[in-house]
């Protein structure tokens, strides 16, 4: 059976527009971006085996061009619409950082941080420079590492942040492992990054450290 034949309050495209996109299964969602199957097997079903052969959709969405063009009924033309989708979520939620103050808005914040960061998979060191009324004047990754860490060299972050003549900071690195606690050497950089741009009058409001669907503050556990 076609996903034509079933019944209009179960096809994906119909259930989105009747309960909204929240109500369908990371498999549905899927479905409406394929928007067909292959032979044998409807974009559901497809969608299914998938996040199977992933693990999940995060894996999935992070996957290089390889090894999302071998998975039957993808190729260059979906992962390219797939790529677009993606910046175009980031771009909407860099947007709207761009109009707020992102202090006293840290789901925000942290929303951005997981699109940019949480599908990396080596480590990511990144800054959100922001203007005197903390609203988003750029975002910079700034250094990459292994999959085990990032080189972060304080002088480089304090010559970004004159060079956006941003008046505040949030840095903020991935973990591939996908545990969010900060270690004991994310605590020290942090000390030395917020000691650097206290010398330019730059204010260092946070460090967030992305897992995977978690981000740790260390402002709000207490080390800023």
């Amino acid at each position: 059976m076609t996903i034509k034949q079933w019944p209009a309050g179960e096809r994906p495209r119909e259930k989105l527009l009747q309960r909204g996109p929240q109500a369908l299964s990371d498999a549905e969602l899927l479905a409406i971006f394929l928007r067909t199957g292959v032979k044998g097997c409807s974009a559901v079903e497809l969608s299914r085996q998938l996040l199977q052969r992933f693990g999940n959709l995060a894996a999935l969405l992070s996957a290089d061009q390889a090894d999302f063009c071998a998975s039957p009924g993808l190729g260059p033309a979906k992962y390219a619409q797939l790529q677009a989708v993606l910046e175009m979520s980031r771009r909407h939620l860099a947007e709207g950082l761009s109009k707020q103050d992102v202090f006293t808005s840290p789901d925000s914040v942290q929303r951005y941080l997981r699109t940019q960061l949480q599908h990396q998979q080596r480590e990511v060191f990144a800054g959100l420079f922001l203007d005197s009324q903390h609203q988003l004047l750029a975002y910079e990754e700034i250094f990459q590492g292994s999959v085990a860490s990032a080189s972060v060299h304080p002088r480089e972050i304090v010559k970004l942040a004159l060079k956006h003549n941003a008046a505040a900071l949030i840095v903020a690195h991935n973990h591939p492992s996908g545990i969010a606690e900060p270690s004991q050497s994310d605590i020290r950089i942090t000390d030395r990054i917020r000691q650097a741009l206290e010398l330019v009058d730059v204010r260092l409001l946070d460090h967030m450290v992305v897992g995977s669907g978690e981000v740790r503050s260390l402002a709000e556990m207490g080390y800023l």
